[in-house]
């Protein structure tokens, strides 16, 4: 069983539900809640936290921008994705800093007892899409900067906006919007976010 679990979600009735969830695991005194990137960090140089629940966007940017750090300073923590977004979008980003289980939030409350139950007792990790299912999605396989780059420009975000942000140059967000519309085979921002809404990627 973990010592301690922290939740990072930027829905305050999904981490109480999860709380809930989890605590016939671990005890009501296991669990602590966070809902941005600057607070999930600061929390974990806070305390030491065996497991962590985490969102793949919080209100402050994306996880993916801080899970190279994470991954960094506490390479024993482990990690499972609670997201609305498809997992195979996702796979090639997280796969590399071995994060293996992953729950949609769309999943009913006893499939995700269940998968909660396995992630919090180390068990194997939920099963990842086939190669079928994963060659269907546009979006599968974005190395991490596209994905970056990807949520900002669904935001409505201009480039030089998302530059700042992400501490890149104008020219380098250029090029990989330009990479990002030529994998999705799009035109523009509009077309983007409509092939996004039909895949349920935000």
């Amino acid at each position: 069983m973990p010592n301690k679990l922290l939740i990072a979600d930027d829905h305050s009735m999904t981490r109480k539900g999860l709380k809930l969830l989890v605590e016939s695991h671990i005890g009501k005194d296991c669990v602590q809640e966070v809902w941005t990137c600057n607070q999930l960090m600061k929390e974990l140089q806070t305390r030491t936290y065996s497991h962590l629940i985490l969102d793949i966007f919080l209100s402050d940017g994306s996880a993916l921008e801080v899970i190279p750090t994470i991954r960094s300073l506490y390479p024993e923590l482990e990690i499972l994705i609670f997201s609305m977004q498809p997992i195979a979008v996702y796979e090639r980003a997280l796969l590399p800093y071995r994060i293996r289980h992953f729950i949609s939030k769309a999943a009913n409350e006893l499939e995700t007892l269940r998968l909660i139950g396995q992630f919090l007792t180390n068990q194997r990790p939920a099963m990842l899409p086939d190669r079928e299912e994963k060659a269907a999605l546009p979006f599968s396989g974005m190395p991490v900067r596209e994905m970056d780059v990807l949520h900002y420009l669904l935001k409505g975000w201009k480039t030089t906006q998302i530059a700042d942000t992400l501490n890149l140059s104008v020219s380098t967000v250029s090029t990989l919007k330009s990479r990002i519309f030529e994998r999705t085979r799009t035109r523009n921002v509009i077309e983007l976010m409509e092939l996004a809404s039909l895949h349920n990627v935000n």
